[in-house]
């Protein structure tokens, strides 16, 4: 499934959006997603927590994939 998210501003942080996104329902659990090693950021495994994402990157979590804009 693919869902874009606006940032307001230049960046969000990556445990932010997984809690704006409903995907994690608190910090630590979204901290848990990401050093699980489940989101894939441009590719590539992001495993660090507080990553600045900006327009342009593309999420992925499982079957989930969010653009940012």
């Amino acid at each position: 499934m693919k869902q874009t998210f606006q940032i307001n501003g230049d960046y969000i942080e990556l445990i932010g959006l997984l809690k704006a996104m409903g995907i994690a329902e608190t910090g630590g659990h979204a901290k848990a997603i990401v050093e699980e090693g489940l989101i894939i950021r441009n590719g590539e495994v992001e495993l660090r927590k507080r990553a600045k994402l900006i327009a342009g990157d593309v999420i992925e979590l499982e079957d989930l994939q969010i653009v940012l804009q």
